[in-house]
């Protein structure tokens, strides 16, 4: 019984990620949904950097703190090791989620495309963004990061096989693709306003400390593997010589 509740906890924490990504998707493009980032009820300017900062701050501070190994030691006293990463997937969706509820719009527009066909295109190539994001999960085992694998295996009883170290496609040509696919759907767009910008630049600087921290990680785990990796291929730039 307690494998077949950790199996539905997975893959209901699974489906809550799944719907709130594809708002947070409609959110940032202002695309197919109630609320988005520049849409909702406004309110006085220092309300809303405070509220918008506070919530992002929210987000990055669990996403960061619950995926380090010190914090994931302490946490397996108290939640099952097979539901450890389902737990952290539904704590990360809830903050995002909470996010996209209290966002105070800053609807100020600093710049805009005014040729309708360059503000599909740059649409579309934000929307590519989201894709790289998805295909980079894929590479390097989707259903692993958002805690299927790990409930799937404790259903069968079979132990989850250890990390292995691999650069698939994208990987070759930055470290962290997943993440240069998060700042190219927040920084192109059509329609850059105060809300939009701000959201976009505490995220970039959250990504960049947030990549740091888990390559620390990953050295620690990987050892000379991910360093002589480090050396060769660029963090986030594409082709650009590591440093």
């Amino acid at each position: 019984m307690s494998r077949i509740l950790a199996l539905l906890y997975g893959f209901g924490s699974y489906a809550f990620f799944f719907v709130t990504f594809l708002y947070a998707i409609g959110f940032v493009e202002g695309l197919g949904v109630l609320k988005t980032i520049d849409s909702g009820t406004t309110a006085p300017l220092v309300e809303s950097v405070l509220v918008n900062l506070g919530l992002l701050a929210i987000f990055a501070i669990q996403h960061s703190v619950m995926a380090r190994p010190g914090f994931k030691l302490w946490w397996i006293r108290f939640v099952p090791r097979p539901v450890e990463r389902s737990t952290y997937v539904l704590f990360s969706t809830a903050a995002l989620a909470l996010l996209c509820w209290q966002w105070r719009p800053l609807p100020e527009v600093l710049w805009s495309a005014g040729d309708p066909v360059v503000a599909m295109a740059l649409t579309g190539l934000s929307l590519f963004g989201f894709v790289i994001v998805l295909a980079s999960s894929y590479l390097i085992n989707h259903f692993e990061l958002f805690g299927l694998q790990q409930v799937m295996h404790n259903m069968t009883g079979r132990e989850a096989p250890p990390p292995v170290f691999r650069t698939p496609f994208l990987y070759k040509v930055v470290r962290h693709p997943l993440y240069l696919g998060f700042i190219i759907a927040f920084w192109v767009t059509p329609s850059m306003t105060v809300g939009h910008l701000l959201f976009a630049a505490a995220t970039t600087a959250y990504i960049v400390i947030g990549a740091l921290l888990e390559e620390r990680d990953l050295v620690a785990f990987f050892g000379d593997d991910y360093r002589r990796y480090r050396e060769r291929v660029s963090m986030l730039v594409p082709w650009r010589k590591s440093v």
